[in-house]
């Protein structure tokens, strides 16, 4: 969906990266070896997400840091085509159906991070929990994401982006 509108891929991990939460943040370098991409490309994409409007530049020990503009009015919007584009709201959605008593869901690992690895980790939190039904649903979901889905059950000390609940 996304990939079809903005033909730069690495512009999609840019956007990634930084909307898939407000608290993300990176600097040129960084991102271009998290990326494994060179920091001209990304330098020309940070350029123009910031001439937009759609990044902020900080200055952080000699290095410019980047980050979403939380303030800038399609912030909330992009974050949800971000979220549509790594397909988190469909895996909300079939979670919440008949799941039992769901207390909270929460995205983990690397997408948590930003970073598009096709491996998407939520943990679910709470009592009863149909865990049958979560791995029936994981083909079907991983079918409409094209992403790999793993779920883990009541885990603690995650720290992941709260996708429902609390």
């Amino acid at each position: 969906m996304l990939d079809s509108l903005i033909t730069s891929k690495t512009r999609i991990k840019l956007l990634v990266k930084f909307f898939i939460t407000s608290a993300n943040s990176g600097h040129l370098r960084g991102l271009a070896n998290e990326f494994n991409e060179s920091t001209n490309a990304i330098r020309k994409e940070l350029n123009h997400l910031s001439e937009a409007g759609y990044l902020e530049k900080k200055e952080v020990s000699n290095k410019i840091a980047y980050r979403a503009n939380t303030r800038h009015p399609m912030f909330s919007l992009l974050q949800q085509v971000v979220h549509k584009y790594l397909g988190l709201d469909t895996i909300v959605t079939q979670v919440l159906d008949r799941m039992g008593t769901v207390e909270k869901i929460e995205l983990l690992g690397d997408y948590a991070k930003g970073i598009d690895s096709g491996t998407v980790e939520i943990n679910i939190s709470g009592k009863n929990i149909n865990t049958e039904y979560t791995q029936s649903i994981i083909p079907k979901i991983e079918d409409v994401i094209k992403r790999k889905v793993i779920f883990y059950y009541n885990e603690k000390d995650k720290n992941g982006i709260v996708l429902f609940g609390e």
